[in-house]
């Protein structure tokens, strides 16, 4: 190989090598600081290819996408004095690039203590500031917007945005939590007891009407019975007063044989009476009749 060859290919080396360090992409997903001897010379390049001063300036990225911290759960107390274990999380992404690496050194752990810190702080004040019923109410909407704008102006100090603070968890504190239980169990037991109040009066109600119906059904049906029996004593007394007339003589045999089939209805039955007593007229009579 000629010397001409061997330098062509050493120029072509170093002239992909100068390509190579001049070049650099930045991601849709990335923010990147151009550094000059340590110093920061660019960060607001947009997505896409740039350049460099090869071996002078150097070239870093952070990562420009959404990130969530998962604060620990920590104890608060509200206006009332009483203790909450709230469990949190925060969105948030870099926004102010050269100001994030100057504050915390472009290290998202760093990040992620200082927003911890300015987290607690304004959720301290916030439920510091409220009852626990209008925390665990509607008002904490208005909480979490209150603490999200209270975080992101103190971020942006470290160039970072706050896009979103929820509450996962907020439970009572143990102590708190039983008394809130008994005051429950109370309440629930007093409107247990007003619904059994209300029930038995209204079966006293129901009962009382019931007893109204029975006694108005019972007087129906006596009437209704006396009248039936009424009728019947009236049709049996004409029937008898028309068997009556038309064989007197019989009708008395037949009201004697009855006297007499009630009278000695068993053994042992004793009747004391006078021989010549009406009750045996017609045994006389047979008697007479017979001789």
């Amino acid at each position: 190989m000629s010397m001409r060859i061997k330098l062509l290919l050493i120029a072509a080396a170093i002239a992909l090598a100068l390509a190579s360090q001049s070049v650099y992409t930045v991601d849709e997903r990335e923010k990147a600081i151009v550094f000059q001897f340590g110093e920061v010379v660019r960060d607001y390049d947009l997505p896409g290819l740039h350049f460099k001063i090869p071996f002078i300036q150097n070239v870093q990225k952070f990562n420009a996408r959404v990130q969530t911290m998962d604060a620990e759960a920590e104890r608060y107390l509200t206006s009332e004095k009483k203790n909450l274990v709230v469990d949190s999380f925060v969105k948030w992404r870099v926004r102010d690039v050269q100001k994030y690496f100057v504050t915390v050194g472009g290290v998202p752990a760093r990040a992620r203590t200082r927003l911890a810190q300015r987290v607690n702080s304004s959720l301290r004040q916030q439920f510091g500031n409220r009852l626990v019923k209008e925390v665990i109410s509607a008002d904490r909407a208005l909480i979490m917007d209150d603490v999200r704008r209270a975080v992101d102006e103190e971020a942006a100090e470290i160039g970072v945005e706050v896009v979103d603070v929820r509450l996962k968890r907020v439970d009572l504190d143990k102590t708190v939590s039983e008394s809130v239980y008994r005051r429950m169990e109370a309440e629930r037991d007093r409107v247990a007891k007003e619904f059994r109040a209300e029930g038995a009066e209204k079966a006293e109600e129901i009962q009382a009407d019931a007893d109204r119906q029975v006694k108005i059904l019972l007087a129906n049906a006596e009437r209704q019975a006396q009248l039936m029996r009424g009728e019947g004593d009236a049709q049996a007394t004409a029937i008898f007063a028309e068997a009556f007339g038309r064989d007197a003589e019989f009708y008395k045999l037949y009201r004697s044989l009855n006297a007499y089939k009630r009278a000695f209805g068993a053994k042992e039955d004793l009747i004391v009476l006078e021989p010549d007593s009406e009750f045996f007229r017609y045994f006389k009579e047979l008697g007479d009749s017979a001789n």
